[in-house]
């Protein structure tokens, strides 16, 4: 037995879509007429002074935020110059020192320049570490630390296991905790 084509695989009859209703151009131009249109007229000129409103808001807005970024980085530069120049008015008495040393090696004997070299380079290590310097702490015989490390070269050694620094080359520097120079040092291997 074979189904009609307007029923469902249950049995059911399947629904028809209606025909849209039939609407005359009369009835359209009618519908048209009944418009308000000084109505949609004031509405359209509402609309379109809001969107101007949103607009320059937006325009000040951004004009606003330009000169906030600007002043920021204008800011920003003069505190870097501030801190720059605190740091070298903090040296200048190291230089005065410095001066006085070379003054003195011409007419002094070569173990008290040493000696005034020895306080000028105390100085200044006390100076750099008031503005947060800190030497990375590395000697011979202590492990290798890739963080806080440069291997320049590697050796072999009877005297240290290998991983361990043999020589340091150039201290290492942290500053603010943060690492400004890694020190280099050689490795024994």
């Amino acid at each position: 037995m074979t189904e009609s084509k307007h029923t469902k695989d249950d049995g059911k009859r399947r629904a028809r879509p209606e025909a849209a209703p039939e609407v005359t151009v009369a009835e359209v131009m009618a519908a048209v007429d009944t418009v308000d249109t000084d109505a949609v007229g004031d509405e359209v000129a509402g609309l379109a002074a809001e969107r101007d409103a949103y607009l320059d808001q937006l325009r000040r807005l951004k004009a606003e935020f330009d000169n906030y970024r600007k002043r920021v980085q204008r800011d920003s530069e003069q505190q870097r110059l501030r801190a720059a120049e605190t740091v070298v008015e903090s040296l200048l008495p190291v230089m005065d020192n410095m001066g006085r040393a070379v003054d003195a090696a011409e007419r002094h004997e070569e173990g008290q320049l040493v000696a005034g070299v020895e306080l000028v380079a105390g100085q200044l290590r006390g100076v750099l570490a008031v503005h947060g310097l800190e030497e990375v702490m590395v000697e011979p015989g202590t492990p290798f630390d890739p963080t806080y490390h440069e291997a320049v070269l590697t050796q072999p050694s009877e005297e240290y296991d290998e991983g361990t620094v043999l020589q340091v080359l150039e201290r290492g520097y942290l500053l603010h905790g943060r690492l400004l120079r890694p020190a280099k040092v050689i490795v024994a291997s």
